[in-house]
């Protein structure tokens, strides 16, 4: 039996830009980030991460195909990808700031408000989701908020401030 692949330590995250690596070469594979994440199919949504400044900023890829169960329903003749998974993979990407913070306590953080999201085009299978977060505040070690942004092809598709809390 395999052990769980484990992170890079926090040091070897520090800050990765685009001029420092390609974007084929992740700062966080998905078996780094299943370490990181408690999601799992058909939930985890970041297939990559590609800069990461842990308790800043994180830039992360999800790949949209048609193999993903939400086409079934959404919508067999036009599979379009739900807001509310590209929303939650901005999610998923904002997580990534926090989660290699060590002053933060360990547990779970979960949604605690959407601000300002807005739609701007439609995601299709065969896109590839870039999604762009930055920490805007940190309370009490709790409570945080991030700006997030999805992009295809350079184009916004979705946009806006996700709040987070830890929960008991």
């Amino acid at each position: 039996m395999l052990s769980p692949a484990r992170p890079p330590p926090a040091a070897d995250l520090l800050t990765v830009t685009p001029a420092t690596a390609a974007s084929s070469d992740p700062v966080l594979t998905s078996e780094q980030i299943m370490g990181l994440l408690p999601h799992r199919y058909p939930f985890a949504l970041v297939d990559r991460v590609l800069e990461h400044e842990p308790g800043v900023r994180a830039v992360a890829i999800k790949n949209v195909t048609l193999n993903e169960p939400q086409f079934q329903g959404h919508f067999p003749e036009r599979p379009l990808m739900p807001g509310v998974l590209i929303v939650e993979a901005m999610a998923q990407v904002g997580g990534l700031i926090v989660t290699q913070m060590p002053e933060l306590p360990k547990g779970l953080f979960v949604f605690a408000g959407i601000d300002g999201v807005r739609f701007r085009r439609p995601v299709v299978p065969g896109d590839q989701l870039r999604i762009s977060c930055e920490l805007l505040s940190l309370k009490r070690q709790r409570f945080g908020k991030v700006k997030a942004e999805a992009t295809v092809d350079g184009q916004l598709v979705c946009s806006g401030e996700l709040m987070f809390s830890l929960m008991d």
